[in-house]
C-alpha cells in the first residue's frame, strides 16, 4: 500500500495543542461574557438548503459559496452566521421569546482565495438581539458595551469602538440630493482608512458620478473630529434640514449616553462619521473596533442595526442589532505579531501523576483525589523508565509532575515537582492540590499582550 502524504488544504487552519489551548482561552472569554449578558447559546447546521443561503446572496456571495448536490438536494455550506440565524428565527418565531438574544461561535466557509490571515474555513463569534416589530435603542448601546467587556476580558485596554449611525449618512446624502447613490457612496467612504481621502474623492467623482463640490462636502462632513461631545455638537448645526438625519443624531446621542451608563470609558469608544459598513442591510447604528497600537490589523469586530432580519423567509418585521468577530483571523494575526501571552499554561493538564510502583491503584486514587479538588490531571500509565516519563512531562508542558513511589505511599504523601523551577517537595494530596492551585493562580494573566 502506498503512503499518502498528509497535508492540510490551503485556507484551513490546523493548530498544534498548545496553540489550540490559546484559541480555546479566547473562545472561553467570549462564551462567558456573552452568557453573562443573558444571551442563549445557539448552533445551526453547517449545511443548509442552497436556496435558503442564497436568498440574501447573489454576486460575490454566490461565487464564494461551497455548493454541491446530494441526490435531488441542492446544498451549501454556511458562509456566515447571520443568514442561518434569519432562517432559524423565521422557523421558530412562534416558539421564541422576543427580544431574542443569541450568541454563536461556529465555523463558516467561503471559497475565496486563501491568503495570509484570510481563511476558507474560519470561526465567527456573533451576538444578535432580535425584536418582534420593534427594538429599543438601548440594545444598540448594549452591544458595544459587550464588545468592551470581551476585549477587556482578553486583557486589552488600548482599543477603540467606533460608532456611527447610517441614518445620519443617508440623511446627509439626501440633503445633497444624492439618495439614489447613497449605497455606492457609503461603500466608497467605508474604504477611507484603507485607501485614503484622495482615492475616495476620485472614486466618488469618477465612479459614483458626484461633482467635485459634492465630493468635497462629503469629505468635510466625515472629517468632523473631536471628543464625542464635540462631534455631536457639530452635528447639531445640520439639524432641521432632513428628518432622517435628525433621527440618526437623536439615536447616536442616546447610544453615546447609554454607553457611558454601561460603564464604557470614553477613551474606548468614539463617534466616527467615517464608519459606514459596506453592507446595505445596516439601517441604524454601526460599529467597528480597532486595536489602537495595531491599526494595520484593521477592524477586529464590526456590526450594526438592521431593520428586517428575516424578510426573505417570513412576512413579519424582525429588526435586530448584532456584531461579529472574525475569531480565526484575529487569532492568526495576534499570533503572527507575537501578541498572544506565551506565559499562560497551554498544557492539557495541570498535573501529571507518575506511578512509581507496580500496583497503579494508589496513583489512580491520587489522580482522582486531585481531580476532585478541581485540577486537570493526567495519569501516566506507560511502563517506561523514569527519565522517559519526565521527558514526556516536559514535552507536554505540564506545570507539575506528581510522583508516587513506595516511600511516598508509606508516608501518606506525594512528591510534587514544579517543572519550571525544578523545586520538589512532599505534600499530602490535599496540600498538593492547594499548592498547585495557588501556583497556577499566580501565573494567570492576560491572553493578549499590549
Amino acid at each position: 500500500m502506498s503512503i499518502i502524504k498528509p497535508r492540510t488544504l490551503s485556507g484551513f487552519m490546523e493548530l498544534l495543542p498548545g496553540k489550540q489551548a490559546q484559541f480555546e482561552r479566547m473562545t472561553a472569554v467570549l462564551r462567558s461574557t456573552y452568557a453573562s449578558y443573558g444571551f442563549a447559546a445557539l448552533d445551526t447546521p453547517v449545511i443548509e438548503d442552497a436556496q435558503i443561503l442564497l436568498a440574501k446572496g447573489g454576486g460575490e456571495t454566490e461565487k464564494q459559496i461551497y455548493r454541491f448536490q446530494k441526490g435531488d438536494s441542492d446544498l451549501a455550506l454556511r458562509f456566515d452566521l447571520t443568514v442561518p440565524l434569519a432562517k432559524y428565527v423565521a422557523l421558530h418565531c412562534n416558539e421564541l421569546a422576543f427580544p431574542f438574544r443569541r450568541f454563536q461561535i461556529s465555523k463558516v466557509y467561503r471559497g475565496e482565495r486563501a491568503q495570509r490571515g484570510r481563511f476558507r474555513e474560519f470561526y465567527q463569534a456573533d451576538i444578535d438581539i432580535i425584536g418582534d416589530g420593534k427594538l429599543d435603542i438601548l440594545n444598540e448601546a448594549e452591544i458595544p458595551a459587550i464588545i468592551y467587556k470581551v476585549f477587556r476580558g482578553f486583557g486589552l485596554s488600548r482599543f477603540q469602538i467606533r460608532v456611527n449611525n447610517r441614518k445620519i449618512l443617508n440623511g446627509f446624502y439626501a440633503m445633497l440630493s444624492l439618495s439614489e447613490k447613497s449605497g455606492d457612496i457609503m461603500r466608497t467612504v467605508d474604504k477611507l482608512d484603507k485607501i485614503g481621502a484622495d482615492k475616495v474623492r476620485n472614486i466618488l467623482i469618477a465612479d459614483c458620478g458626484l461633482t467635485e463640490e459634492q465630493a468635497e462636502e462629503i469629505l468635510r462632513f466625515i472629517a468632523i473630529r473631536g471628543t464625542n461631545a464635540e462631534v455631536l455638537s457639530a452635528l447639531e448645526g445640520y439639524l432641521g434640514k432632513n428628518e432622517l438625519f435628525d433621527q440618526g443624531v437623536s439615536e447616536l446621542k442616546a447610544v453615546t449616553a447609554n454607553l457611558s451608563a454601561f460603564g464604557v470609558p470614553e477613551e474606548n469608544f468614539a463617534v466616527d462619521l467615517t464608519i459606514a459598513r459596506g453592507l446595505d442591510y445596516y439601517t441604524g447604528t454601526v460599529y467597528e473596533t480597532t486595536l489602537l497600537d495595531h491599526p494595520e490589523i484593521g477592524s477586529v469586530c464590526s456590526g450594526g442595526r438592521y431593520d428586517n432580519l428575516a424578510g426573505y423567509y417570513i412576512d413579519k418585521a424582525l429588526p435586530g442589532v448584532g456584531i461579529s468577530i472574525g475569531l480565526t483571523r484575529l487569532f492568526y494575526v495576534l499570533d503572527e505579531q507575537g501578541l498572544l501571552n506565551p506565559q499562560l499554561p497551554t498544557a492539557p493538564a495541570d498535573a501529571l501523576v507518575l506511578p512509581m510502583t507496580e500496583d497503579p491503584a494508589p496513583a489512580i486514587a491520587l489522580a482522582e483525589s486531585l481531580r476532585n479538588e478541581g485540577l486537570r490531571v493526567q495519569l501516566y500509565g506507560e511502563q517506561k523508565k523514569f527519565k522517559q516519563k519526565m521527558a514526556y512531562a516536559d514535552k507536554l508542558g505540564v506545570p507539575f509532575a506528581v510522583l508516587l513511589g513506595e516511600d511516598e505511599i508509606a508516608e501518606g504523601v506525594c512528591s510534587v515537582k514544579n517543572m519550571q523551577t525544578g523545586e520538589q517537595q512532599k505534600l499530602s494530596a490535599a496540600a498538593a492540590a492547594k499548592y498547585i492551585r495557588e501556583a497556577l493562580a499566580a501565573n494567570d494573566g492576560p491572553i493578549i499582550l499590549e
